[in-house]
């Protein structure tokens, strides 16, 4: 046979096992989505549960190594740092944000590197939700997931790594007080001046000056509207970020045909797909929060936002920081994110540029190496050793507990105590010859 119907051959055989392939995963694709579904494989610890957030815990993989989005493996670390690190998501997309794939989850990712690792679960947010303000996320539940890790870990001090809204609300929970219980803080693409370029700052300038005549010629308030008729179904939520990429959003489907018989690419568009498909409502109250505090008014360019009757000030935060841009993020430009350096106090404070968009900087396969990698390190030269312990009251069951605990060492380390013990135990044997004594 001449090499030319050999390859001929080889060619043949290798479009018809493609075809048999295609036709199982468009079989999958169509009929059992769920199964090329990868999202929320981490396994997890569900330690508290409120009406609407709640919080997890990811303990250290049982494997010795996980495998990574580049198709090489990483040893997993037995030895847990002391500071715990809460991983922040933002509002409107689902907690898989951070566990979108076992090669590509974040929360698996930290857990391996050796840290204690919790996720805030905000919820998914019904119309009764609606009255919720930045208030409610960033003071009040903020403050009590945090506690719950407080409580969970036995550690006072945590480190927060939040994504885009995520780190808005780590910075707004940092800047209430200054709170030496927060250690570090990792932001990533997160909007601080919306008057500095992008997606999201062109979108602010344009409610700026319609805004501003209706405050100055009418009596009418944002918030003065009820928030349950500001509520809007999920789907808007999804529109509004395909909007964003409406091109891209057509061509990943184009992608999806060409490469059908490739069940890891199909298994990751689908997950993608789903992630993307089922986001979550914005509660009506943060809405108006944001377009008057944040977008409108610019407040946070100033370094300050107001959470009810209480103020966040970014330069009451003492806490270290390192914050990431993408180098192509449409929607959260490079000097929206990069302010942020300006408004904080804190000497040890870093800014870096990353590799992609705004979802690829953080849960693209390229962010492993780059984002997530510097995150793990950076926090891992300080998260070594905790400046102050938890204060939690030993509940019941731990007070018998320590009860049980021998006390003589502690005792016995007195001169006048080890005295007394040894003239009791005299007095003891003495009592008890004279009983035997007595006996007979």
């Amino acid at each position: 046979m001449t090499p030319f119907l050999t390859r001929a051959l080889d060619r043949g055989l290798e479009l018809n096992e493609r075809l048999a392939l295609s036709v199982g995963n468009g079989f999958d694709w169509l009929f059992r989505r769920e199964e090329l579904v990868q999202s929320g494989r981490t396994d997890y610890e569900t330690i508290y549960v409120g009406d609407l957030m709640s919080v997890r815990y990811y303990g250290s993989p049982a494997e010795k190594e996980i495998q990574l989005a580049n198709g090489s493996a990483m040893r997993v670390v037995r030895k847990q740092f002391v500071i715990p690190l809460v991983l922040v998501p933002p509002l409107g997309v689902t907690t898989e944000t951070f566990d979108l794939m076992p090669n590509r989850s974040l929360a698996r990712y930290m857990a391996a590197s050796g840290f204690k690792t919790y996720l805030i679960d905000w919820g998914k947010p019904q119309k009764r939700h609606s009255h919720l303000g930045l208030k409610d996320y960033a003071d009040i539940m903020m403050g009590q997931a945090l506690e719950k890790v407080r409580e969970h870990s036995g550690v006072r001090q945590v480190s927060l790594m939040g994504w885009c809204m995520g780190g808005l609300l780590s910075l707004m929970h940092a800047g209430l007080k200054k709170n030496p219980d927060i250690r570090n803080i990792i932001i990533v693409a997160s909007p601080i001046d919306l008057r500095s370029g992008g997606m999201v700052a062109g979108v602010a300038q344009a409610l700026n000056t319609p805004a501003k005549l209706i405050r100055k010629f009418t009596d009418f308030r944002l918030h003065s509207v009820d928030p349950e008729k500001m509520h809007t179904p999920a789907w808007v939520t999804t529109l509004a970020f395909k909007l964003t990429d409406p091109v891209g959003s057509v061509t990943t489907y184009w992608d999806l045909v060409t490469r059908l018989w490739d069940r890891e690419f199909v298994e990751s568009h689908s997950t993608t797909s789903d992630y993307l498909n089922n986001m979550l409502v914005y509660p009506a109250g943060v809405v108006q929060d944001m377009l008057v505090s944040v977008a409108v008014d610019n407040k946070l360019s100033q370094g300050e936002i107001p959470l009810g009757k209480r103020v966040s000030k970014f330069r009451n935060i003492s806490a270290s920081l390192l914050a990431f841009a993408g180098e192509k993020d449409v929607l959260v430009s490079v000097p929206t994110a990069r302010r942020v350096m300006d408004l904080v106090s804190m000497r040890d404070k870093y800014f870096e540029i990353a590799p992609g968009g705004h979802m690829g900087v953080i849960l693209g396969s390229a962010a492993q190496g780059v984002v997530w990698a510097k995150s793990a390190k950076w926090l891992a030269e300080r998260s070594q050793q905790a400046t102050t312990t938890a204060t939690t009251k030993p509940t019941k069951t731990m007070v018998k507990a320590k009860a049980k605990v021998p006390t003589v060492r502690k005792i016995t380390k007195s001169p006048l105590v080890k005295a007394a013990v040894i003239s009791a135990a005299k007095l003891s044997t003495q009592s008890s010859r004279v009983k035997n004594r007595a006996s007979r």
